[in-house]
């Protein structure tokens, strides 16, 4: 017999939570995020609660873990409810940090979901002043993935007060997020 939909999430859940495997953990959240791409999951997903295991997950020192749980959450952060959700659990900070890895995966994800998350609500916080910054420095990539991601961001998610004071204050400053290794 053919498992059901969300008999076989919650069999992937139980299997990340259970293995000790690096890999086998890579490997199925890499499935769960795949799985995010599907609207038809959304409600599955939130019931399995894997919106908190991807949010987890952006704190583990293993780089594909937390390039899988951010392109996860990037899924599914374009439904209202998963949107509210992360932002009610207080989700922005975790995906700011992702701007500083070194995977460029990672953080195309990261800028994305930034965007995704940004609302009248919590502008404040994904457009912080920390972050303008970044994106001021991604845009000058050479990584042209990146630099026209975030350069929408800036055009799009920013105000130009906001663009001209990250600026000035990155004149002053040499010290701010890392850009991406290519």
């Amino acid at each position: 017999m053919e498992l059901g939909r969300l008999e076989y999430l919650q069999a992937l859940v139980t299997e990340f939570q259970v293995t000790d495997s690096p890999e086998a953990k890579e490997q199925v959240l890499a499935n769960l995020a795949n799985f995010a791409y599907d609207p038809k999951n959304y409600e599955y997903l939130r019931q399995l609660q894997v919106l908190d295991l991807f949010l987890d997950a952006l704190a583990e020192d293993n780089e594909s873990l937390v390039e899988f749980a951010i392109g996860g959450l990037c899924n599914l952060c374009l439904d209202k409810t998963n949107k509210d959700y992360i932002l009610e659990a207080n989700g922005v900070e975790p995906v700011i940090n992702c701007l500083s890895s070194s995977n460029e995966e990672t953080v195309m994800s990261a800028v994305t979901t930034l965007m995704y998350l940004t609302t009248p609500q919590s502008r404040q916080q994904t457009t912080a002043l920390p972050v303008v910054e970044c994106m001021l420095r991604f845009s000058l990539s050479a990584n042209r993935r990146l630099s026209n991601l975030a350069t929408v961001f800036l055009e799009d998610y920013c105000t130009p007060l906001q663009v001209e004071e990250a600026r000035n204050l990155s004149k002053h400053t040499a010290v701010g997020i890392p850009l991406p290794k290519d």
